[in-house]
């Protein structure tokens, strides 16, 4: 098997002789680019991103950030990435690099001060700008970069998340800034233009992004492979049952960060292609396992308003560009965020092991705090989503912190309700009890009842008394059980709002 190996900013490097559990982040800071920092170790500071090509959604590739400190540099064997020091170009001989755009609105708006986020911030604000619809969208004179032309563009189109230029702010969602501000960080986003043609980073999309290397990487004693197939998954998985299995790593990343953990055997699936499949049948969607939360948001368009409602409030655009489906239900945690939405949606898990498939309704898949029907030797290989969708949904995630953050409680809803009557409900609940659960009782008080303020505030009560929340540093039994009533008041006024106008 060939030596495993990874470009970074168009020159080979051998992994070899980091460990199989070393970051990219400490692999890329041995060699020197210390442009890449580690601020948090979790996940949630994006002082550490970088961009990776990876296959695109409109063009052939993306330039995708992801978080350097959570990734093992083993599972970018055969990748491409470029840090903040490839951003600029090679000047004339004798000369400085030339800035990257975007570091040069960095620069010129006062975007930076000690300097320690900005290559992050600097790594995020670049994939954005090379997002082909950002480019698609992006104002006409939008290369101009003169302080008046900005200010007419502000006058005339965006919002306070997104700006006139196509720029979406939730790019940068995952990047904190403790002493510049995020104003000057904001213009510098809403004030660069679109690629030139002869950007090489830009020409770069039209071309392939590299094939995933199958790869058996072994270093003091510890394995990190990459199957091939999904059928070679499932024979490694067979053969060593105590594998700890990976997608992102966003999950593992923080383990091993935070916790010192250690795998003797790492099997990474993201790159499967049987993991990697959206298809849309004629009663249901299947969205592969290892599909990243960025990707099926972009390949939904929408079209599932209740993910389409999920996915801004799940963790940080650089999670999302890792995070998967299956990592996220295969970790079983009681305050995942998407486990609510997918019980209220009356989701399915896909589950594959050496033998053949099986599928479990999502609501049977928990048995108890991080444990699930799961065997060993089992991967989830799709989730399964019936059609059509319920056409009155929501999810309201209660947390301390709008964006970026791990929430107290979660609640989704699907309701279909016909002619002023609750005809089917269901609803999904995160951070109440061990497990993500289904509020059967609350669908009940709903179900057959007219959609009316006294069958709400009935209903709501019932909710309050919804599984066993308990006091942590979070928030107490008493405000989740509150949460859960007031959710269900929410979702009335905003609906009979919506009828109103």
């Amino acid at each position: 098997m060939v030596a495993a190996r990874i470009t970074v900013n168009g020159k080979e490097a051998a992994i070899s002789p980091a460990a199989p559990h070393t970051t990219v982040l400490d692999f890329l800071r041995d060699r020197g680019l210390t442009g890449t920092k580690e601020g948090c170790a979790e996940g949630e500071c994006g002082a550490c991103s970088v961009m990776v090509a990876r296959p695109g959604v409109n063009k052939p590739t993306d330039w995708v950030a992801v978080n350097a400190c959570l990734v093992p540099v083993a599972a970018l064997d055969g990748q491409e990435i470029i840090t903040s020091e490839g951003l600029a170009s090679a000047g004339a001989p004798g000369e400085a690099p030339a800035l990257h755009p975007v570091q040069e609105e960095m620069a010129v708006r006062g975007g930076s001060q000690c300097g320690y986020c900005t290559p992050g911030f600097v790594c995020s604000m670049a994939a954005e700008y090379y997002r082909p619809d950002r480019c698609a969208h992006a104002a006409s004179d939008s290369n101009s970069n003169s302080e008046s032309e900005s200010e007419s563009e502000s006058a005339i189109g965006g919002d306070s998340e997104h700006g006139p230029n196509g720029f979406d702010l939730h790019a940068l969602s995952g990047n904190l800034c403790r002493c510049t501000g995020y104003r000057p960080i904001r213009d510098a986003a809403f004030a660069v233009g679109t690629p030139t043609e002869d950007d090489p980073l830009a020409r770069r999309r039209e071309q392939l992004p590299p094939e995933p290397a199958a790869t058996r990487y072994t270093q003091d004693g510890s394995t990190f492979l990459r199957p091939s197939t999904l059928s070679d998954a499932l024979r490694l998985l067979r053969e060593r049952p105590d594998a700890v299995v990976v997608a992102g790593s966003t999950d593992w990343g923080v383990e091993v960060n935070i916790r010192s953990r250690r795998a003797n055997c790492v099997v990474a699936v993201d790159r499967l292609p049987e993991l990697r499949e959206l298809r849309t049948e004629s009663d249901c969607i299947e969205i592969g396992a290892a599909l990243t939360l960025t990707e099926i948001e972009r390949r939904l368009d929408g079209s599932v308003p209740l993910l389409a409602e999920l996915f801004p409030q799940f963790a940080s655009r650089l999670i999302r560009n890792g995070a998967t489906l299956g990592g996220n239900l295969g970790t079983g945690s009681p305050i995942g965020d998407s486990p609510p939405a997918l019980l209220a949606l009356e989701a399915s898990v896909v589950l594959a092991d050496a033998d053949g498939e099986r599928e479990v309704p999502l609501a049977d898949y928990f048995t108890g705090y991080r444990q699930s029907v799961r065997r060993p030797g089992e991967l989830i290989r799709a989730v399964r989503i019936p059609l059509p969708p319920a056409p009155v949904t929501a999810f309201h995630k209660i947390a301390k912190r709008r964006f970026d953050d791990i929430s107290s409680v979660a609640v989704a809803f699907a309701l279909d309700i016909e002619d002023g009557v609750v005809r089917k409900a269901r609803i999904g609940l995160g951070g109440v009890a061990a497990t993500p659960i289904r509020a059967l009782a609350t669908e009940a008080a709903l179900e057959g009842k007219p959609w009316a303020a006294d069958t709400v505030e009935a209903a709501s009560r019932v909710l309050r008394a919804q599984g066993t929340p308990m006091d942590d540093h979070r928030a107490s039994a008493e405000y989740r059980s509150a949460m859960l009533g007031q959710s269900l008041l929410k979702l009335y006024a905003r609906t009979t709002e919506a009828v109103s106008s």
